[in-house]
């Protein structure tokens, strides 16, 4: 028989599988919550450390585009002395906190603004090599880092200059809240900048153990340091738990610093640098869901199991067998026993047909064989015995999959979690304002070099160049002072025709449900003339995309909607009127307490406290979410759009306790319900219906069929069956060809001769 087939190998494998499922409900399913720090926590943690790393690698390589940039714009016009240069970069961006310029020939200092650099740190000779003007990090002597930037200034017949900038290497915009601290660490571990790290000894050893392991993980390959499959961030990244102390225990994140498409390196990769996160959390062992409750299951799963493993032995699987070993008997010719009938179904009414056929081979003519009346046992077929089977591992499935372990709407959310939405909101709106504030720093770096002596093919190469250097334009032209445009690169304008450029130096408007961010920047060179840079909507919503925050909207002063992480409809309204008021609550400029609690300020820490901020909640109505909103405060430019950048998400996808132990009991029915599906489907499949229709030929041969040809579906019990039924009809035709010769053979009346052996 076949080793796949016949009666006996699902069910088997019906019981392996309860067996296995039973042991996995009250062994593996069951340990939930027994962790101190939820894993929601940690990966939240991580998360954390993602964006600093996000938010150091844009700064840095902006950083060294600006200085690259502003040199190659200086370069290309007329010469100007050290001391203009360094004055109208510093006017332009305030992110620097030295710059100096240098002639490389003789290694003189010609001009200098800011903290004093360590220039002796650089080998002006080593500068053609092919890293020669790469970034580099230097000590100082107070034991801080500085990132130093440099960029060649070039003029025909004048000694060539070198542009220097000097940066801290902080995360800038990141959010700390009240008790977190991030630190930006080298390839060796060693700390170069930290910010939120108090005095105490404690946080320090803390934070050297953390760099030295984050360091060490920090060095793997990217493919081998993600699970297969994961997106997200797409560099090396994960959580780290610390020291425990009276109850509460240190969580860290580390990311190291990667390009924003996979294996696409720039300037601050080459650094090597790694940002570690790590906050304080409360310790909290308390199991989600009594172990007795797993325990109960198991056993439950064994009881119900065994029944329908034993109604299947004694009423399908025995009777079969039995059918297979009587069937046999008569092909080889034993007819002095009547056949022993089983009691239930397809297989009571095979039996009746083998005894029938069995006295017809004793000489009894087919019409005096008249099949036996069935009892009500022989009416229950075998399918409504698969049915009870599946009752009663669908009793056991059921209540697992639609009611126990649900987490309803009071389920307890660790205050981390709620204050990670919120820090991480505040930073991504410090993102977005950084970015339209850097825009416009671009802009007004070109600006700065038109004239007017400037050629419209002298400003269609800039801006082209400006564009290429860019991606975040989708248009980049220059607006006279009577609305002409008089050079372009790009997309056509938005700009009304006729009207000069606007005096705000960031707008948003409506062209056909289509949001437009322009940034103007005046062109002092050029009477009333400015720069004019549209942003690509896409420019602003790919800043939005960071896993584990949910839904992402950007929204006016209106609260309609500008730019979303996925699918949104511009200019429409939130889709929850909590997230309105949460909206309202963040950019009320009176306010001074958190609504949701999430602060937890008080006294005399209210005052500080007042005006828009960012702030959380927990919305319970319709399931538990998550939900922050940041306004976009800190200055600049974009200062005054009144954005705000409002995040949700649902509380049922992270992975705490309570969502874990019913995902866990969802899986556990699911489990059952797709095993016994299986296994009662693979006896349907396989004997069930193979039963029925050899039930149906059976008593078709014992009423006198005797032309049909019974041959077996499967190599296996019902096959066996089959292949006995046909020797039978072999028989039949042979003791009729006898008797239509008259008894010639001389044999005895009522004794049939074997025709063969099964």
């Amino acid at each position: 028989m076949s080793l796949l087939g016949g009666i006996r190998p699902p069910i088997a494998a019906l019981s392996a599988l309860l067996l296995a499922l039973a042991a996995l409900t009250a062994f593996q399913l069951g340990h939930v919550g027994r962790e101190t720090v939820p894993p929601a926590v940690l990966t939240s943690q991580q998360y954390f450390a993602e964006d600093g790393a996000i938010a150091l690698r844009a700064s840095l390589d902006e950083s060294i585009t600006d200085i690259g940039r502003t040199a190659s714009l200086f370069s290309s016009g007329e010469p100007v002395s050290p001391d203009s240069v360094l004055d109208k970069l510093g006017s332009v961006y305030q992110k620097w906190r030295g710059t100096a310029v240098i002639e490389i020939k003789s290694g003189r200092l010609e001009a200098q603004r800011g903290e004093n650099l360590p220039l002796t740190a650089l080998d002006l000779t080593a500068l053609d090599g092919e890293s020669g003007l790469d970034p580099r990090m230097v000590r100082l002597e107070n034991g801080e880092t500085r990132l130093l930037t440099l960029a060649l200034l070039s003029w025909p017949d004048r000694p060539q200059q070198l542009l220097v900038a000097s940066s801290s290497l902080k995360v800038p915009g990141v959010s700390l809240g009240r008790s977190r601290a991030i630190a930006v660490l080298d390839s060796s571990g060693q700390v170069l900048g930290s910010d939120g790290v108090g005095g105490s000894g404690q946080e320090k050893k803390q934070l050297a153990k953390f760099a030295k392991t984050a360091a060490e993980k920090a060095g793997r390959h990217p493919l081998q340091a993600k699970e297969p499959g994961s997106g997200g961030f797409a560099g090396v990244s994960g959580s780290l738990l610390g020291d425990s102390k009276d109850g509460h225990r240190s969580v860290a994140g580390y990311a190291k610093l990667t390009g924003s498409q996979p294996g696409v390196g720039t300037g601050a990769t080459a650094l090597g640098l790694t940002v570690v996160s790590f906050v304080g959390v409360a310790e909290e062992r308390s199991a989600a869901v009594d172990s007795f409750f797993w325990i109960a299951a198991s056993a439950a799963l064994l009881v119900l199991g065994a029944l329908a493993v034993a109604l299947l032995v004694t009423t399908v699987q025995r009777p079969l067998l039995r059918l297979f070993l009587e069937s046999r008997r008569i092909g080889r010719g034993d007819l002095n026993r009547p056949v022993t009938v089983p009691k239930y179904g397809e297989a009571a009414r095979i039996g009746a047909a083998l005894d029938r056929l069995r006295r017809q081979l004793l000489g009894e003519p087919a019409a005096q064989t008249e099949a036996p009346r069935g009892g009500r046992r022989a009416r229950i077929g075998t399918r409504a015995l698969l049915g009870v089977c599946g009752v009663l591992l669908l009793v056991w499935s059921a209540p697992l999959l639609l009611t126990l372990n649900r987490a309803g709407a009071s389920v307890a959310v660790p205050r981390t979690i709620v204050d990670d939405q919120r820090e991480r909101t505040d930073t991504l709106a410090d993102r977005v304002r950084r970015a339209l504030n850097e825009g416009h720093a671009d802009l007004t770096s070109v600006a700065s070099v038109i004239s007017d002596k400037s050629t419209p093919a002298d400003l269609t190469r800039l801006l082209e160049r400006t564009r290429n250097q860019h991606g975040r334009y989708e248009s980049l032209y220059v607006l006279n002072a009577d609305g002409t445009v008089l050079a372009r690169a790009g997309g056509k304008p938005h700009h009304p025709a006729g009207q000069g450029p606007s005096k705000q130096p960031v707008t948003l408007v409506d062209s056909g449900n289509r949001p437009v961010i322009t940034e103007y920047a005046e062109a002092t060179g050029l009477a009333g003339a400015a720069v004019v840079g549209e942003l690509r909507i896409d420019f602003l919503n790919a800043l939005l995309k960071r896993p584990g925050l949910g839904e992402v909207r950007v929204v006016d002063a209106e609260h309609r909607v500008i730019g979303g992480n996925n699918g949104y409809l511009a200019f429409a309204p939130l889709p929850d009127a909590k997230l309105d008021a949460l909206v309202s609550a963040a950019t009320d400029k009176s306010a001074a307490t958190d609504k949701s609690g999430a602060n937890g300020k008080s006294g005399a820490d209210e005052k500080a406290d007042k005006g828009p901020r960012a702030r959380s909640a927990l919305l319970r109505d319709g399931g538990v979410a998550i939900a922050a909103a940041a306004p976009m405060t800190g200055g600049g430019v974009a200062q005054p759009l009144d954005w705000t950048v409002v995040t949700w998400q649902p509380a049922k996808g992270l992975e705490i306790p309570a969502y874990t132990a019913q995902n866990r009991t969802v899986l556990a029915g699911l489990l059952g319900l797709t095993g016994a599906v299986a296994c009662l489907g693979w006896i349907h499949i396989i004997v069930v219906r193979p039963l029925r229709d050899l039930a149906r030929r059976a008593e078709a041969l014992a009423d006198g069929d005797r032309r049909t040809v019974v041959y077996p579906t499967h190599h296996d019990e019902v096959g066996a069956v089959t292949r006995s039924l046909e020797v039978i009809r072999l028989q039949l035709l042979e003791q009729r060809k006898r008797d239509a010769a008259g008894g010639s053979t001389g044999r005895t009346p009522g004794r049939a001769t074997p025709a063969g052996r099964n």
